[in-house]
């Protein structure tokens, strides 16, 4: 006869996402470094920028700081190979006691002079970052059960956005309160931290054998595997055309603002709640993504930020708070379950490219879609502008939805 307790308060309890991953203790440990290193992270993306304008009085400058932060993805292939050519967990310890002694250099920089310091750290620090990213999807998948990897992908991703929600603002205090120096240090300080946090894991990582092959022949192959793969490749095309097309409505946040007729700072409450909608999606993301399936999860999610796209356009303010909540929760579905599929589906040796290089088809059209988005807002009305994007958005959930991979 069939108990009920399977059924009761405290099976629900142990089956929630968060308790799942916690009683994991190298998924809690992974977590806490993410969630320490990524608040640190987070308060120097907005303070570099802050700090540039100060230095120099240049907008162009300041974006140009952002920018040389992002723009190692596109060489995501390249930069994963390295990943996949020595053991993880030293990688990610050094990578990141690396990071904190370079950003110590940047108590050096109080005048103009030191401008070139500053952005040659950030670029670095970018390519640093991709190489970490793709060193910890690898060593995740060997360290956390595998049947967690939904849930842990999912909460990595809360983890990242409500730090986003909270270590810009700190950083910026700090900034005015005591330079940029200051929050290079907390950098620093986040970075330490989660060295010796990633060094407390306890996985059995073997040493790579010795390359058989050239750089560039070991990049082709984690491309190469993606591309044949009947499931990886559609997620992580489709994940791709929805970045760029979020890209261009992103690009029309400050069209909506002044549609609901408010200063253009009213951009930072939308942002909040497009960061909560992430939030939360992160904390239901593995329980969802078993109860509907991946693909299905990830279509949802898309069709989610198609119709949240669209609402935009209208001219209230509760609709445009609801709307960035509906595209912050929508946009990382089909990230969360590319990367878990990855995770799963690639051999251990070619974790690090594949991730690299699923990173740069993800990550890297949103900034084409913005710069589209930047000529298409004084081209076209706004609402048609978004019925369109809506529409489009549509697209890539039709193709997941239609595609069968082969078994």
């Amino acid at each position: 006869m069939t108990t009920k307790t399977t059924r009761g308060p405290l099976a629900v309890w142990r089956r929630w996402t968060l308790v799942r991953v916690l009683r994991d203790r190298n998924a809690a440990l992974y977590l806490t470094g993410v969630v320490i290193s990524g608040f640190g992270t987070s308060a120097l993306w907005l303070a570099s920028g802050i700090w540039v304008k100060d230095l120099t009085g240049s907008n162009g400058l300041a974006a140009l700081s952002m920018l040389a932060m992002w723009a190692p993805t596109l060489f995501g292939p390249f930069l994963g190979t390295l990943a996949d050519r020595t053991r993880q967990g030293p990688l990610l310890i050094g990578t990141n006691l690396a990071l904190a002694a370079l950003l110590l250099t940047l108590l050096a920089v109080d005048s103009a002079e030191g401008l070139w310091l500053l952005l040659a750290v950030l670029l670095v620090y970018g390519a640093a970052d991709v190489v970490h990213d793709a060193a910890e999807a690898a060593l995740v998948a060997r360290a956390v059960d595998p049947a967690l990897l939904g849930d842990f992908n999912g909460l990595r991703m809360t983890a990242n956005e409500g730090m986003k929600l909270v270590a810009p603002s700190v950083g910026a205090g700090i900034y005015v309160a005591y330079g940029g120096a200051s929050v290079a240090l907390l950098d620093a300080v986040t970075f330490v931290l989660a060295a010796a946090l990633y060094a407390c894991l306890r996985v059995h990582e073997p040493a790579p054998g010795p390359p058989t092959t050239g750089w560039r022949t070991r990049t082709a192959e984690g491309v190469r595997f993606l591309w044949s793969h009947g499931s990886l490749r559609p997620l992580v095309l489709a994940g791709g055309a929805t970045m760029l097309l979020s890209g261009v409505s992103g690009a029309t946040v400050y069209a909506v603002v002044d549609g609901l007729g408010h200063s253009p700072a009213y951009a930072g409450v939308l942002y909040v709640a497009q960061g909560v909608g992430s939030v939360v999606v992160g904390l239901v993301s593995g329980p969802l993504m078993r109860r509907l399936g991946e693909r299905r999860f990830a279509e949802c999610g898309i069709a989610l930020t198609a119709v949240a796209v669209v609402l935009r356009g209208v001219p209230s303010d509760a609709v445009a708070l609801v709307a960035g909540a509906g595209v912050g929760a929508g946009l990382p579905c089909v990230l969360v379950v590319a990367l878990t599929v990855v995770q799963r589906e690639t051999p251990g040796v070619l974790v690090g490219r594949v991730v690299g290089t699923a990173h740069t088809l993800l990550f890297a059209p949103t900034a084409v879609g913005l710069a589209v988005g930047a000529v298409l807002v004084e081209l076209v009305p706004l609402q048609p502008l978004l019925a369109g994007l809506g529409l489009a958005t549509l697209l890539p959930a039709c193709a997941l939805r239609h595609h069968r991979p082969r078994v």
